[in-house]
């Protein structure tokens, strides 16, 4: 079964706004045994939303449409379809009750112009929006079956996995094949050095695709795989999966496609372990992705943006020898760092980055992409220096943050 993505609207043709809703309807129709061929994107122009949607159903089986379903004049996607399927656009009494009842969700007047969502494409099946104002549906234009959903995100979600993945599997029958994606996270890597130490696994294991997606600082190895029988293939990936992170060794950070963040965190549960964070040129950003994992307050304590030297000694009670001798990023002076962070907030291992992100302030013996990181445990405390080759300040502050946590994971895996 070979399927296709559209996605309208002129602020998606333009570039104003970044498509992210035809990625994620991609990977959910592969995972369920899908075969996505093509994504296309078209502005609010009739003409061309209708050429376009009578292509799409000449050549594919099933079709996901998203946007164009809103009140405004430029919202057209219902009577394209129409005119693409050669049927009259007709008032549909189950839609304008699903519009309805939004309104009366939130107590608000629905206004004439909502009345145009329920202008549909006649014979069209209805497809129940939950969390907004705008219905889908679905319709057979040529040999394909288009689903139609709102540009919205969260609508779209909602209605793509309530409706669109249980009807498209529901008249698959026989046909239906099993897709899955094994991802495994590494850091450490370049991405060609990456691929090149899996470039096996496609000959290792019969069925298996290999992917890169770099999503920097870590590189995510994707292995994909297709059969009938589900046994099988959950078998020979997981094989696959096992070679492949043997290959790659200690750059592994999860086998299950886990951010770092959310590894330290499951490191830190299974110790009953706390942290406390102290941070430079890093500007709080490791703060900021700890506590993006949900439950982080069970292990997540404190955390310092000393970007000062003053705040370095007044907060942290790093030594001013220390600061006068080395200067803020230095091996000592991020560990006295980490252990400031420790013993202010009591907490079991102290974390600290100090650095020079650029693109200016770099020296000879510190170029702009030097960053010392500490640690500080019951048993140890240590500083480190490295250095990356990036110009720019945001990608050195993201792999300064990571490079951080990185050394934090291998130390709790080498405590445990």
């Amino acid at each position: 079964m070979k399927a296709e993505i559209l996605a309208t609207g002129d602020e998606i043709r333009t570039g104003a706004l970044v498509d992210s809703n035809s990625g994620y309807v991609s990977e959910k129709l592969e995972e369920n045994g899908i075969e996505v061929v093509r994504h296309t994107s078209v502005g609010d122009y009739l003409p061309i939303l209708v050429s376009t949607l009578r292509e799409i159903g000449d050549r594919a089986d099933v079709a996901v449409v998203t946007g164009g379903l809103g009140p405004t004049t430029d919202d057209l996607s219902a009577e394209a379809a129409a005119k693409a399927a050669g049927v009259a656009l007709v008032f549909n009494e189950t839609a304008l009750e699903n519009v309805k009842s939004f309104f009366r969700k939130f107590n608000r007047p629905m206004t004439a112009s909502n009345r145009k969502q329920a202008l549909l494409p006649d014979g069209c099946k209805i497809l129940y929006n939950p969390v907004g104002t705008a219905p889908g549906f679905a319709l057979d234009i040529g040999q394909c079956r288009f689903y139609f959903l709102p540009g919205v995100p969260y609508e779209m979600k909602r209605m793509l996995a309530g409706h669109v993945i249980p009807d498209v599997l529901s008249f698959q029958g026989d046909t239906a094949m099993h897709s899955r994606v094994k991802t495994i996270t590494t850091f450490g890597l370049p991405e060609s050095l990456a691929g090149e130490k899996v470039a096996g696994v496609e000959s290792a294991f019969s069925g298996i695709k290999l992917g890169l997606r770099a999503n920097f600082p870590q590189i995510q190895v994707k292995l994909y795989g297709r059969d009938k029988d589900a046994v099988l293939l959950d078998q020979r990936l997981e094989a696959a999966g096992r070679w492949a992170s043997e290959r790659l060794g200690k750059h592994v950070v999860s086998e299950n496609g886990e951010t770092m963040e959310a590894v330290i965190g499951k490191l830190l549960l299974e110790k009953s372990a706390t942290l406390a964070l102290a941070e430079s040129c890093t500007g709080g950003l490791l703060a900021n992705w700890l506590t993006n994992v949900a439950g982080s307050s069970d292990y997540f304590l404190f955390s310092g943006v000393t970007y000062s030297n003053q705040a370095k000694m007044d907060v942290l009670a790093v030594k001013p020898e220390t600061l006068e001798k080395h200067g803020a990023v230095h091996e000592e002076t991020a560990r006295e760092m980490a252990a400031g962070a420790r013993r202010v907030a009591d907490a079991t291992f102290g974390l600290s980055t100090s650095g020079i992100a650029g693109p200016d302030g770099g020296t000879e013996d510190k170029p702009v992409g030097t960053v010392c990181i500490g640690f500080a445990g019951p048993g140890r405390s240590f500083g480190r220096r490295l250095y990356f080759p990036f110009g720019k300040r945001l990608m050195n502050k993201k792999i300064f943050a990571m490079a951080a946590l990185d050394i934090l994971r291998k130390e709790l895996l080498t405590d445990a």
